[in-house]
């Protein structure tokens, strides 16, 4: 681990986390052999392989603790085929003993999957943000762009009718269809019996892709490529939210054909994807909100110690075609920590700031006794297990949902994310009057390329002072204030510089920038 990435706050829930995921995720680092190469990353908690859309998530949160960000993306990039479909994963060991015991090099693609070719580019964009390397990205983005032109013409995953990607009906990103009993066990192929619809993560998640995209062309001088892009990522937002959106959160499937689930309250469930729709930013403001008074709500009528559900409520049990998807149990209504982290990195960006730390603070609770996490929870608490489960492995190292928790607190409550590469440009937000805490030294540092910001904070009666320390930063500062507070001045080395306050929900922001070489002092002052 990294001493470059810390938290001191005085709140050791809190404090604490940095260090349990820190180790979560270190635990969770493969490396396979493959074709004379070394391929690193983070396994899924649930099976020895290295899955994409895991090991795309984690990534975020995870760059700080992995020295080698490239190899995965890329080995998967070079496994691309001519038509641009990635591979879901690759493993190197048998995956479900006793019944396979070859350790051949195997990859899969589940076809049902829509998803894998935006995971794709988001694990290249999170490389590339924390090595810096210009050259790398840029050879990739060939691929990149294949691999999201595959989605757009395939007529597995491409609506003409709606402009929006589709799938077959399963649970939210999940990777088994609903087949109203026409196969005999968990389906993962397309065929004449396949129910078609659209999926809001999916969207969502190709939306924020697509916006990758066009950031990372314009950076490389590409402005005409990059507007193309740009513009089907508005189309694609615009489109999905007119059709997903039912008033209160997004509809978990929106049929295309007139089919249903017997005994499945399909109108009120509401699935993993939708705090992840907040954070990729598809949901506007105002439906964020919403999303989030929706999980508060529903945190209030349930039994289950979390809100953090797969889906709410779950399907009938078994109607997947696996007796161990029952109500409450993994990505059947299961408790996702995963689904935790990504409604409190969404809360601390829209105003919910008091719940935003309430969901740290219960997790730390839930994985500080014994030092472990799970990828579910059965709504009791108890953990998941390979005998509860449909998958090899339930490991209690859960770097998923653990590094969505981490990515909260360090983006979210600490308020820093990187908008360039290697924190050249910053967005900072720190939101430490949510928490209580008056002094604080935090900072985060990329493994792979040492690239490292970090700031102290003391909030006192004459106001806030900061110490930001940077290689070279252009920082947007969105500072937190205590209710009442109105700032006077803002000084930034002693100079004085334009300011704005702003409100989101009833939480009020001081803003401003600065421009950080080395270390520069910050001073808001109130009256």
């Amino acid at each position: 681990m990294t001493d470059g990435t810390y938290l001191r706050s005085g709140i050791p829930a809190l404090d604490d986390l940095v260090r349990l995921v820190g180790g979560f995720l270190v635990a969770d680092i493969r490396e396979m052999h493959i074709d004379g190469g070394v391929v690193r990353g983070f396994r899924t908690p649930d099976a020895p392989s290295l899955w994409i859309r895991d090991h795309a998530d984690m990534l975020r949160a995870g760059r700080y603790f992995l020295s080698d960000v490239t190899s995965a993306v890329q080995h998967f990039a070079d496994t691309q085929s001519a038509s641009g479909r990635i591979f879901d994963y690759v493993c190197t060991e048998p995956e479900k003993l006793p019944c396979e015991r070859e350790n051949w090099t195997k990859y899969v693609r589940v076809p049902v999957e829509a998803d894998v070719e935006y995971r794709f580019v988001q694990g290249a964009f999170a490389a590339w943000q924390a090595s810096g390397d210009d050259a790398w990205i840029k050879a990739l983005l060939p691929r990149m762009e294949r691999a999201l032109e595959y989605i757009l013409g395939h007529p597995w995953y491409w609506d003409e009718d709606s402009g929006l990607v589709k799938r077959a009906y399963t649970i939210d990103t999940w990777d088994f269809a609903y087949t109203a009993g026409r196969h005999d066990w968990l389906q993962f192929q397309i065929d004449e019996n396949t129910f078609w619809g659209i999926l809001h993560g999916d969207n969502s998640g190709y939306y924020q892709a697509f916006r990758m995209m066009a950031y990372l062309l314009d950076r490389f001088g590409e402005s005409g490529r990059a507007q193309v892009w740009e513009e089907r990522a508005n189309g694609l937002r615009e489109r999905m939210n007119a059709l997903c959106w039912n008033g209160r959160f997004y509809t978990h499937f929106a049929k295309l054909g007139d089919f249903a689930v017997p005994g499945a309250d399909e109108a009120t469930q509401l699935s993993l994807s939708n705090p992840m729709d907040i954070n990729r930013g598809a949901a506007t403001h105002e439906m964020a909100v919403s999303i989030l008074e929706e999980y508060q709500r529903r945190r209030e009528s349930t039994a289950a110690f979390a809100e953090w559900f797969s889906i709410d409520p779950p399907f009938p049990d078994g109607v997947f075609g696996d007796e161990k998807l029952v109500g409450g149990a993994y990505v059947n209504g299961g408790i996702m920590p995963l689904v935790g982290g990504e409604l409190a990195l969404g809360a601390f960006q829209h105003g919910f700031e008091a719940y935003g730390v309430d969901i740290l603070e219960r997790y730390h609770a839930l994985v500080a006794p014994r030092e472990e996490s799970f990828l579910w929870y059965f709504p009791d608490g108890t953990p998941a297990s390979v005998e509860a489960s449909t998958s090899p492995d339930a490991l209690p190292t859960d770097g998923w949902g653990s590094s969505a928790m981490l990515m909260a607190l360090l983006g979210g409550l600490a308020g820093i994310e990187d908008r360039g590469k290697c924190f050249d440009a910053v967005a900072l937000s720190p939101r430490w009057h949510a928490a209580g805490a008056d002094t604080v030294e935090v900072g985060v540092e990329y493994a792979s390329s040492g690239a490292a910001f970090s700031y102290d904070y003391r909030r006192g009666a004459p106001g806030v002072e900061m110490t930001i320390r940077a290689s070279e930063s252009e920082v947007d500062v969105h500072l937190m204030l205590p209710p009442g507070a109105r700032p006077s001045a803002v000084k930034v080395s002693g100079a004085e510089v334009p300011s704005r306050t702003s409100r989101v929900r009833q939480s009020d922001y001081v803003d401003f920038s600065c421009q950080v070489s080395g270390e520069t002092q910050v001073e808001v002052l109130f009256e």
